[in-house]
């Protein structure tokens, strides 16, 4: 019996459901699911609600019986898991950075404008070059390749470029001092039915410790923001060989005029997460900064 995995239908997209297929090693067959992102291409992500344009389609489709695995890109997902489907593996982790196309950060010109339809792109690279100026970009990565030329640059998902072999296309890989990543950018998440005994063991020795550690501080302090795509924030988790995670998480305005930063560490990573959530929102005004965004912080 094969094993039906749903998938978006981009060039990336299949790469990472087959990535998982290699992974596990039975017979198999994609599921092709096309999605509201997908089909609303010329909308920015964060006027469709942000967060879960991209999955729930390919969710619905294990949900309801025609698939037996969703692949995704972990950033692509809400920070709560959908009821009746559990997260069964989190596999080695890609480069969770920033890459930028075209020419590095640095050879941008004054006044410069770069492609990104990132809230969270855009406000920190406002804070580090007030200069520039932004023009929407959307679409799979071959579509914001050939759509570069219009920009003096463009911003993507580094592991994106690297996994369809087009790292070269990359002048500089933004380093998370510089530009704090999507909370689990770099990360697959597979996802299968919560009763589905079967197929979770069938996945379970593909999860990887640390990428799930890493992902889980990640997601825990987006869940405590309550935002997603239509907050300028960001996490990036690393974990230590004794299992000790460190999380540095980021929360911004949109102009990037204010961006505030915040650490910590622990064993516990979804402990971690909500705390460093909670002193940017307490200690350094991040509640106020999502105010002023008209967000809602969740209880």
């Amino acid at each position: 019996m094969k094993l039906r995995v749903a998938t978006r239908g981009s060039a990336l997209a299949r790469w990472q459901a087959e990535r998982i297929v290699e992974l596990v090693g039975a017979p198999a067959e994609l599921v092709v699911v096309s999605t509201q992102g997908d089909e609303r291409a010329d909308v920015p992500i964060h006027a469709m609600g942000g967060t879960g344009v991209f999955v729930k389609e390919v969710q619905h489709a294990v949900l309801d019986g025609r698939a037996d695995v969703a692949v995704h890109s972990a950033k692509d997902l809400p920070s709560g898991t959908e009821p009746g489907l559990v997260l069964a593996a989190v596999p080695e982790r890609g480069d969770a950075r920033d890459a930028i196309v075209g020419r590095s950060l640095d050879d941008v010109p004054t006044g410069g404008q770069v492609g990104t339809g990132s809230v969270r792109r855009r406000a920190q690279l406002a804070y580090v070059r007030p200069d520039l100026t932004f023009g929407e970009l959307r679409g799979n990565i071959p579509t914001r390749l050939e759509k570069a030329a219009a920009f003096d640059a463009v911003v993507v998902a580094a592991a994106g470029l690297d996994r369809l072999g087009l790292g070269d296309r990359i002048a500089e890989r933004l380093d998370p001092a510089v530009m704090v990543p999507q909370v689990a950018q770099g990360a697959l998440a597979v996802e299968c039915r919560a009763d589905d005994a079967g197929t979770r063991d069938l996945l379970a020795p593909h999860d990887d410790p640390k990428a799930r550690a890493a992902v889980t501080a990640e997601r825990a302090y987006l869940a405590r923001l309550g935002g997603g795509c239509n907050l300028p924030c960001g996490a990036l988790a690393s974990v230590a060989d004794d299992g000790t995670v460190e999380l540095e998480a980021l929360l911004a305005s949109l102009d990037g005029r204010i961006v505030l930063r915040a650490t910590g560490s622990g064993r516990d990573p979804d402990a971690l997460g909500t705390e460093v959530a909670e002193r940017l929102l307490t200690e350094e005004g991040g509640a106020m900064l999502i105010d002023d965004l008209g967000e809602t912080i969740a209880p």
